[in-house]
């Protein structure tokens, strides 16, 4: 299992990611209003995120951080749909 920074790490450039895009698709077409929404959106689930990161868990860490993964992975496809439906 890679480390919880490196995990932090990947949460912080997925989202930052999805931001950037979300910018671009935005000023792309016009609307830079219509990005606010989707901006505010990741930026709650990063805290999200990194909360549940840095939170106590019972049972096995490996488990825990999986689904941390798995969730990052979920949220940053629904984010990156909004952008692409701008």
């Amino acid at each position: 299992m890679a480390s919880i920074k490196n995990l932090k790490k990947d949460i912080n450039y997925v989202l930052g990611d999805v931001i950037d895009y979300a910018l671009n698709v935005a000023h792309a077409k016009n609307e830079p209003k219509k990005a606010e929404p989707i901006i505010d959106e990741a930026i709650q689930a990063f805290d999200h995120l990194i909360g549940k990161v840095n939170t106590k868990f019972s049972g096995s860490a490996k488990q825990h951080f999986k689904e941390v993964k798995a969730e990052l992975e979920t949220k940053a496809n629904a984010i990156l749909d909004k952008a692409n439906s701008i």
